[in-house]
């Protein structure tokens, strides 16, 4: 009987951006004490509040509308959004929203939404997309890689529900969103479906404690669930 040969495996070398993404992740995980909450939060009245812009032609992404909510809890808890330099702690005045983009090519970029605590949301949605946009076409700028306060990583389209993100040091925090999924709750004496979806906060144990942390993700869940355009 003859003996076939099992084929060689492909290999990928770690090289260029890809490169650059691996020593990042693993410095992060050397140079940070990660630690990850996990929350599940009730996504009615977001995804009411979608329903009413689009109906008065206004056209937000569930993203965009977390995006605002995020900013709006950051505004709360001033002690999440900032970085940590050497031993040092820097809390940052303006919110510099770091957006998680997925590239072609196994790469990945998350650049920064300078100034997004004054933005309204229609003003939130352009800057994403320009950044998405540019991000495609790497025309995105060293200050926008380099300078964020706090970052989103968004895996809503996908069969994720909650996962441990890393954090974009030298940043404090990182939010991961999941997919949304109907789930069945006891509403009174009966029983409804609603829309849930898994946040998954991953935190500097240098910079904040487990307790502020989970105010923080509390407070989010909080203001999605009462969401109002």
């Amino acid at each position: 009987m003859t003996t076939k040969a099992t084929p060689e495996p492909k290999v990928v070398p770690l090289r260029g951006a890809r490169a650059m993404i691996a020593d990042k992740m693993v410095a992060s995980l050397q140079t940070a004490a990660q630690l990850t909450h996990h929350a599940r939060v009730d996504m009615t009245a977001l995804l009411a509040a979608k329903a009413r812009y689009k109906s008065e032609g206004i056209a937000l992404s569930v993203e965009d509308l977390l995006m605002d909510a995020v900013v709006q809890t950051l505004k709360s808890h001033p002690d999440i959004n900032g970085t940590v330099q050497d031993r040092e702690v820097h809390l940052s005045q303006a919110i510099d929203l770091g957006i998680a983009i997925a590239l072609p090519g196994n790469l990945l970029a998350a650049p920064a939404i300078f100034g997004a605590g004054d933005m309204d949301l229609q003003e939130l949605r352009a800057a994403r997309r320009d950044l998405s946009e540019r991000a495609r076409t790497n025309k995105l700028t060293v200050p926008e890689m380099t300078r964020g306060t706090f970052t989103v990583s968004n895996l809503g389209l996908s069969r994720v529900e909650q996962f441990t993100p890393i954090i974009n040091t030298p940043q404090i925090a990182i939010l991961g969103v999941g997919r949304t999924v109907e789930t069945a709750v006891r509403d009174g004496d009966e029983i409804a479906w609603k829309s849930f979806t898994g946040l998954s906060l991953t935190f500097d144990h240098r910079a904040i404690d487990g307790a502020p942390a989970a105010d923080f993700l509390t407070g989010l869940c909080q203001t999605i669930e009462a969401f109002t355009p």
